[in-house]
């Protein structure tokens, strides 16, 4: 049986807070994905709906949970630094 994957380091940041690679500050839908995401953080939901797409956006409590990067660039990676 293999062994399971390690653990990755979460990012010096707390959950709510993307990396600004992944969400700039000017992004104009900026509040409403953080307004989204912080309610999926609190209802411990794996992600929400993206205002602009209709997308399923992972949340960063999700990754977080999974313990490592996919490397897929998403918007809320808690292990981006």
């Amino acid at each position: 049986m293999a062994a399971p994957p390690q653990r990755w380091p979460l990012a010096p940041r707390e959950l709510d807070e993307p990396h600004p690679s992944r969400l700039r500050e000017d992004h104009p839908e900026r509040a409403e994905i953080l307004a989204r995401h912080t309610e999926a953080l609190r209802e411990g939901s794996p992600g929400y709906l993206d205002p602009s797409s209709g997308l399923f956006v992972l949340s960063a409590g999700f990754l977080a949970k999974r313990g490592f990067c996919c490397t897929r660039g998403c918007r809320h990676c808690p292990y981006v630094t």
